[in-house]
């Protein structure tokens, strides 16, 4: 049976400062926990965490965690470890490929073990990135996944699959308390608007009348959550009881072309944008041409789906992006 534990606890999250960790951070400080925050605004945003600098039970340190905790920790006393930590994007992980694999590398693993010395509950942020471009869809977490070991986009993805490994090991030779989820697209209030990923693309161009510009034929999809879902869901998987080991798909099961997701944005921002298409290059082109989650695990586990409309969430994500215009 699935517990929730509202417990006032000292929590750690690496990559406070970024879409997901700024929204988690709100949420636990407003349940009364005390948050350190760690990160190195690589591709975090100090936007959006300058409102809680005053706050008393939130501390920023600014550090690089594929350092061992020891160069940048002084306390020690964390009952949670969120590692949320690594650039998510593929203009972040490619602007930054080698701080990216060491962060989900060396970062996870030097993590694990200070996790483990201070019996501390660590849960890891894998990806849906960890499936490649996948054979099996929609996606379950039993599927091992089909990924370029060497491709423009490993440094990230395999990473990610490397931090995976690391939290099984310590859990099968330790028995600690590790937790994993593969966190699919997630957007809202916070995305960095520039960072190159398709809902902030989009809906920046829409905004400017711009050229919405889509890279290939507009057919591949992606399923997009509403960050305090997803937020919600993280929750859920570190308090609860009984999910050492565990590895859970997190995410929205609706599932849109690329295309249709361009369309929806131009109505919503009554944009004159003109749809354009420009052949996949780059580190785009390895972009999955399917993406869209099994989410029974988390059903059932964590009594958890999402709730957020994608138009609902969208008109929310428009209205904040509006000021960078």
């Amino acid at each position: 049976m699935f517990v929730f534990l509202f417990i006032l606890a000292k929590i750690l999250i690496t990559g406070g400062a970024g879409l997901i960790g700024s929204h988690l951070t709100d949420s636990l400080l407003a349940k009364g926990h005390q948050i350190t925050c760690v990160d190195n605004f690589i591709t975090g945003r100090k936007d959006n965490i300058e409102n809680l600098l005053g706050n008393a039970n939130y501390n920023l340190i600014e550090a690089d965690v594929s350092n061992p905790p020891d160069t940048y920790l002084k306390e020690k006393d964390y009952q949670y470890l969120f590692h949320l930590a690594s650039p998510a994007s593929p203009k972040g992980y490619f602007n930054n490929p080698i701080l990216t694999y060491k962060t989900n590398a060396f970062g996870t693993h030097y993590l694990l073990e200070f996790a483990r010395n201070i019996n501390a509950r660590l849960l890891y942020s894998s990806t849906s990135e960890s499936y490649g471009d996948p054979l099996e869809h929609p996606q379950k977490e039993t599927y091992w996944g089909n990924v370029n070991p060497v491709g423009i986009r490993s440094c990230y993805d395999v990473s990610k699959r490397f931090g995976e490994m690391a939290c099984m090991t310590n859990f099968r030779q330790f028995k600690q308390d590790v937790r994993i989820v593969r966190i699919f697209n997630t957007y809202g209030p916070r995305n960095d608007p520039y960072d190159g990923r398709v809902i902030p693309a989009f809906i920046m161009q829409a905004l400017k009348n711009e050229p919405i510009t889509i890279y290939g034929d507009g057919s591949h999809t992606r399923s997009y959550c509403y960050v305090a879902d997803l937020v919600e869901s993280l929750e859920k998987m570190m308090f609860g009881e009984n999910l050492a080991g565990e590895i859970i798909n997190l995410g929205n099961p609706e599932e849109y072309s690329i295309l249709d997701t361009a369309n929806i944005i131009k109505k919503l921002t009554n944009s004159n944008s003109e749809i354009i298409f420009k052949t996949m290059e780059g580190v785009r082109s390895e972009d999955p041409q399917k993406r869209q989650p099994d989410i029974t695990k988390a059903n059932t586990m964590l009594s958890w789906s999402p709730s957020t409309d994608f138009e609902t969430g969208l008109k929310k994500t428009i209205e904040y992006f509006k000021k960078y215009i």
